[in-house]
């Protein structure tokens, strides 16, 4: 009985020291496998602190070369539209100054041909009075033959026809009828010449108003495209100073979306870098290292 129970006591002790030195080993193995944790947690939190200070890094560098690009093209638009306004001021200029002189010019060249239509007016007015002129006195001198010859008959008839008394009274009325129709010829004369002289001035005033009526249409169209230029013009500096705007606001909403980026950096120490679409977009992707062993491991 008592080889027995030494020999149980033997296994025990045998037993225990078997379980003392495998509790051993895995101690070591844990705090082996703990400090190669902390060395690697360690590691992590470097290349952490490395990733971000690379991507503020890279961050600060993409922010100034994006001020630098957007001042670049907003100094590009500056220049372009001042030069395109100059441009545009000076072409609009020498067209305003072109439109002026050639106003100008039709102004003295209406006023030489008006002038020069009053001199044919003046040359035309004397040839029609010195042919009425004429007329008149082909007319009086025909007029004082008549009468000379009437007087002569009226003389002859009276000598012929002198127991005729009644005769002379209707010579008489006859000649009244003869002036009386003289007179109307005359006038009618004078009507003649006068509706002659209107008919051809109308008809010159009508020709100058048909050209000055044209002359006036081709100055219109012209003021229309000059008035179309320029409503062109004010649409295209409108359109450049929206442009301008735009790209201004988009710098501000960039800026703006950077520095709230380092603020979320700055402020959140548990947010990773590599997580971010803009750290995926600049850093290739790295392989994962080892993962790091459960809370099963340690209990095995």
């Amino acid at each position: 009985m008592l080889v027995v129970d030494l020999s149980i006591f033997l296994n025990c002790d045998e037993s225990a020291e078997e379980k003392e030195r495998e509790l051993s080993q895995e101690l070591s193995r844990i705090q082996h496998e703990v400090a190669f944790n902390a060395a690697r947690w360690e590691r992590l939190q470097k290349e952490k602190r490395e990733l971000v200070e690379c991507f503020e890094r890279e961050l600060r560098e993409l922010q100034v070369q994006q001020e630098s690009e957007l001042t670049t093209v907003e100094e590009n638009l500056r220049l372009r539209h001042t030069s395109d306004r100059d441009y545009l001021r000076a072409e609009h200029q020498s067209e305003v100054e072109e439109l002026r002189t050639q106003h100008q010019e039709q102004i003295e060249e209406l006023t030489a041909n008006h002038e020069a239509a009053l001199e044919d007016l003046k040359t035309i007015t004397k040839i029609l009075h010195s042919f009425l002129l004429d007329l008149r006195k082909a007319h009086e001198q025909q007029k004082a033959s008549l009468e000379e010859d009437f007087e002569k008959l009226r003389l002859s008839l009276q000598d012929v026809l002198a127991p005729y008394q009644h005769i002379e009274e209707d010579l008489k009325s006859l000649k009244e009828v003869l002036e009386m129709k003289n007179k109307q010829i005359h006038d009618q004369e004078k009507k003649i010449c006068h509706l002659e002289k209107v008919a051809q001035k109308n008809l010159y005033l009508e020709e100058r108003v048909q050209v000055l009526q044209q002359q006036n249409e081709d100055l219109m169209a012209r003021i229309d495209r000059h008035l179309t230029v320029s409503r062109q013009l004010s649409e295209e500096n409108a359109n450049l100073q929206e442009y301008v705007e735009k790209e201004t606001n988009e710098k501000k909403r960039l800026s703006r979306n950077n520095e709230e980026l380092l603020w979320l950096l700055q402020t959140s120490p548990h947010l990773s870098p590599s997580s971010s679409p803009i750290h995926r977009a600049f850093f290739p992707a790295r392989s994962s290292p080892a993962r790091i062993p459960n809370a099963n491991t340690f209990s095995r």
